[in-house]
């Protein structure tokens, strides 16, 4: 039977010679990232800048584009519609209007006159909420609280299964990703809002997925060639978990990437995370969260696992 091989399942590439150049250059993005994170700073969405919510039912199956050039001329802001949970079912997201509670309320009447006149009657308005900023710098320490939340948790795990050098590698590679994922939101202003935080939190999922397969090759390869300097073990695990690598990358970003074309506007945000986030957990995993583990000196253990070994056998 056909079979498609992305990788020779046989590999010899030295990725570890080229920690020398990932490192620093991983080290600088961050640095640009977490800047870029407040300069120009990123592009927040109603979720965290306040706003309004009106959810529509309407007679029929919702027509989000005729929706959408309804409220588009409004001179309202940002808006962004979205189906909630059924075809005929809208939330519709407004940006927070300047002035008070009345602004809110007029921006409000507003767009119940224009969909009223351009999709027709028989529109149940049935809720209205008004996102103060209060909520909104409660829903970002929310999320700020839950990516670091998962990251502890994640160096809790990986300790326990392997030892303290992994779990330290392993989060220093996640706090790459994320701060990464983070700047390129900032750099290509795109809205950062509650599904984006769900995607950071997926991002850090697959990264951590990732990075244990190939921790979980060294460990192996550790206890089977004990007199091989920990740099060529590395090499060799890494290379012998390319091929799975490889092709859960591609096949996950393929999926991904017809998503983004095809899923329509309300989802981008989410899914360019994802895809950024596939691309830059893969790369951490080999060129981060690996080379790590020479500077955090996880070699000494190895040579001397190596040497009370020979000493048993002598």
């Amino acid at each position: 039977m056909f079979q498609i091989k992305l990788v020779p399942a046989k590999t010899a590439i030295p990725f570890i010679q080229w920690r020398r150049i990932a490192m620093p250059a991983s080290a600088a993005l961050v640095v640009l990232s977490l800047i870029s994170a407040f300069f120009p700073g990123l592009n927040f969405g109603i979720d965290f800048r306040g706003g309004i919510l009106v959810e529509v039912q309407t007679p029929t199956a919702a027509d989000l584009g005729a929706m959408r050039r309804s409220l588009g001329g409004l001179d309202l802001g940002e808006v962004s519609l979205q189906e909630f949970g059924q075809a005929d079912t809208v939330l519709i997201r407004i940006e927070r209007q300047p002035g008070d509670a009345s602004a809110q309320q007029k921006a409000v009447e507003v767009v119940q006159k224009a969909l009223d006149r351009d999709i027709g009657t028989g529109i149940d308005y049935r809720r209205t909420e008004f996102v103060g900023p209060k909520v909104s710098s409660e829903l970002i320490e929310a999320g700020v609280i839950a990516i670091a939340l998962a990251v502890v948790l994640m160096l809790v795990y990986i300790w326990f299964r392997f030892e303290w050098h992994f779990g330290v590698g392993a989060v220093v590679a996640l706090v790459h990703d994320v701060a990464l994922a983070i700047g390129m939101f900032a750099v290509t202003q795109l809205e950062f809002n509650l599904s984006t935080i769900a995607a950071l939190l997926t991002i850090v999922g697959y990264s951590i997925n990732d990075t244990v397969v190939v921790y979980d090759r060294v460990r192996e390869n550790l206890r089977k060639y004990k007199t091989l300097p920990l740099p060529e073990v590395l090499n060799r695990s890494i290379n012998d978990t390319l091929s799975r690598t490889s092709m859960t990358s591609v096949t996950t970003l393929l999926a991904l990437i017809a998503l983004f074309i095809f899923g329509g506007a309300v989802i981008q945000g989410f899914v360019f995370a994802m895809i950024w986030g596939v691309i830059i957990g893969t790369y951490s995993s080999i060129f981060i969260a690996a080379p790590l583990l020479i500077v955090l000196r996880l070699g000494d253990r190895h040579r001397g696992a190596g040497k009370g070994a020979a000493a048993t056998a002598d």
